[in-house]
């Protein structure tokens, strides 16, 4: 698709007058502990909606990295802090070459990740050094549980 720079320019300044903030999104995540004081990742990814043509981006609380996919953002968010660590920002493969250097849309972070999807994904999905391990990941998703279960059972009790 050839775009000319006017209308880049025209859709550039058209989407950075739109309120949407993925810094205060993801902020907004880290702000709500959805696993207490765990660091975390926030895996937005987008799905089609029913139409078969809107896309929504959808923003995912984990404890552990998901696959590395194409339409997808990872970061890694580090709870009591302001820190947080960008894993991958990877678009939509017709819209690769657009963040190439000298490009208007010129990234390096999705470069990078791009380059890394392509040839080292092993990589992009391997465990960081600070994540939890598998059991500690088994215990909270077991206590998280189990206060939904408890949470439920009061309300069903309530009702009679």
């Amino acid at each position: 698709m050839k775009i000319k720079l006017l209308d880049a320019h025209d859709r550039l300044e058209h989407f950075k007058s739109k309120t949407f903030n993925i810094g205060e999104t993801c902020q907004q995540m880290i702000d709500s502990r959805p696993f207490g004081e765990h660091n975390f990742y926030i895996f937005a990814h987008t799905r089609t909606a029913d139409d078969g043509v809107t896309k929504r981006l959808i923003w995912q609380p984990r404890l552990t990295k998901p696959k590395a996919q194409t339409n997808s953002i990872l970061i890694k968010a580090y709870v009591g802090t302001d820190n947080i660590k960008v894993i991958w920002m990877i678009p939509a493969e017709e819209m690769w070459a657009q963040y190439e250097k000298g490009k208007l849309c010129e990234s390096d972070i999705i470069a990078n990740s791009i380059h890394a999807y392509k040839h080292d994904r092993n990589k992009l999905e391997s465990k960081e050094e600070d994540d939890l391990t598998d059991y500690q990941i088994d215990c909270i998703y077991r206590s998280m549980a189990a206060s939904i279960n408890s949470a439920y059972i009061s309300r069903r009790q309530q009702d009679f």
